[in-house]
């Protein structure tokens, strides 16, 4: 499978919420780490991004209606995606973006870095 396409398959089980999913694209020993507007994550496993990061950053009220827009590049041996969300909760609609690098082996991402605008307002 080629890389771009490992990244795309990550935003789409992301946009879904689908810990299976997720926990195929992700390698086992994933090396994980993000910023969000409150908070820094690490993780070293996918198991633990499914089960720390994921519930936090998509909360059970938060509905994903969309995966807006989706790009992926080459940046020299890593790969970029980019992909943004529209969804609803209690607060109304909002979107939500998020910037990823990564890099891949035997079809799972093993390295990745997420840069996260964090709910915002759908205008």
């Amino acid at each position: 499978m080629e890389d771009a396409q490992i990244g795309r398959d990550f935003a789409q089980a992301l946009a879904a919420r689908d810990p299976a999913r997720l926990l195929e694209v992700l390698a086992p020993n994933v090396d994980f780490r993000a910023l969000t507007p409150n908070r820094a994550w690490q993780t070293s496993t996918a198991g633990e991004f499914v089960a720390d990061v994921l519930p936090v950053w998509f909360e059970e009220t938060d509905h994903i209606d969309e995966l807006l827009t989706l790009e992926t590049a080459r940046v020299a041996d890593r790969e970029r995606m980019g992909y943004l969300f529209r969804g609803h909760n209690g607060d109304g609609p909002f979107v939500v973006e998020q910037q990823a690098y990564y890099a891949t082996d035997n079809g799972r991402i093993t390295w990745l870095r997420i840069l996260c605008s964090g709910f915002r307002p759908a205008v």
